[in-house]
C-alpha cells in the first residue's frame, strides 16, 4: 500500500494527541537509545525528540513516502525503511514506542513480546492502536464494498489485525514484564462536516479499498461512502459533526 504524507497529516492535531498521551505515560526518564516504530511522516518522532533530546534516537517505516516527509521534517535524526515485522533492535533499547501501527501488522500480539524482549531492563513498550473496527466509518466501508458493483474485488477482506480485548495484551506481556498498564480512551473529534470524516479515514483505513478500484470506480465508491456517513453522523448543533474515535493504549515495563 502507498501512503500519502499530506493526506495523513491534515489532521495531524487530532492524530498527534494519542500520541503525546501515550508519551505521558513512558515511565523511562534519561534514556540512551529510542525507537519510533511506524513513525510516519515524523509527528511522533517529533514527540520523541522533544521529551528525550539527548538520546539516540530512530524512526522506523516500511512507507517510502512517509519516510521522506519524515526526513525532510528531522533531518538529524536517523530513518530506517524495513518491515516491522521482522526488525529486531540490534542492541538493547529503552524505549520502543509504536503510534496507531500495530493494527496493520499481522500476530500483532507476538510482534510486541518480540520488541518488549529486545528492550533493557527497566526499558519500556509503548503502543496505541485505533479499536475502531466497529464504528461507523469502518462498517460502512466493509457494506459499499459488499454492495456495489466492485464486489469482486473484495472477496479478499482487506487486511486489518483484529484487536484483541486488554486481557489478552496482558496475558501476553506481563510473563516480561514488571509492569503493563493498558487503557482505553473515546476521542470525540468535532470536524467540519461529513467530508472532513471521510478525508481523514482517506489517510489511513480507507485507503486499501480505494487502491482496489479504477479511477472510475474510486469516485463511485467514495461518493456512496460519503453519503452513508452523512446520514450516519447527524450534525451538531452549529453544523459540524461528532467523530467518536476509540484507541487502546499499552506501556509494558520489563522486568
Amino acid at each position: 500500500m502507498t501512503w500519502s504524507p499530506g493526506q495523513y497529516l491534515k489532521f495531524e492535531g487530532e492524530r498527534s494527541r494519542p500520541a503525546a498521551e501515550l508519551l505521558a505515560r513512558v515511565p523511562v526518564e534519561n534514556p540512551r537509545r529510542v525507537v519510533d516504530i511506524g513513525c510516519g511522516p515524523g509527528n511522533s518522532t517529533a514527540l520523541l525528540k522533544a521529551r528525550y533530546p539527548d538520546a539516540e534516537l530512530v524512526g522506523l517505516d516500511t512507507s517510502a513516502e512517509m519516510l521522506a516527509a519524515a526526513r525532510k521534517r528531522l533531518p538529524d535524526i536517523g530513518f530506517i525503511e524495513t518491515s516491522i515485522a521482522t526488525w529486531n533492535p540490534p542492541e538493547p533499547v529503552d524505549v520502543i514506542y509504536g503510534n496507531a501501527v500495530f493494527h496493520w501488522v499481522p500476530d500483532h500480539l507476538g510482534t510486541l513480546e518480540r520488541l518488549l524482549a529486545g528492550c533493557r531492563p527497566g526499558g519500556a513498550l509503548a503502543m496505541q492502536v485505533p479499536d475502531n473496527v466497529g464504528e461507523p466509518t469502518h462498517r460502512l466501508m466493509t457494506d459499499v464494498a459488499r454492495d456495489g458493483p466492485w464486489r469482486d474485488r473484495f472477496t479478499t477482506p482487506i487486511a486489518r489485525e483484529v484487536i484483541p480485548p486488554p486481557s489478552a495484551y496482558y496475558n501476553r506481556l506481563k510473563p516480561h514484564a514488571a509492569s503493563v498498564d493498558i487503557w482505553h480512551v473515546a476521542y470525540n473529534h468535532v470536524l467540519d462536516g461529513p467530508a472532513a470524516i471521510v478525508e481523514w479515514v482517506r489517510g489511513t483505513g480507507l485507503r486499501p479499498y480505494l487502491e482496489r478500484l479504477g479511477a472510475d470506480e474510486r469516485e463511485a465508491f467514495l461518493a456512496d461512502y460519503a453519503q452513508r456517513i452523512a446520514d450516519a453522523y447527524p450534525p451538531l448543533i452549529d453544523g459540524r459533526v461528532m467523530l467518536r474515535f476509540p484507541r487502546l493504549f499499552v506501556v509494558a515495563t520489563k522486568g
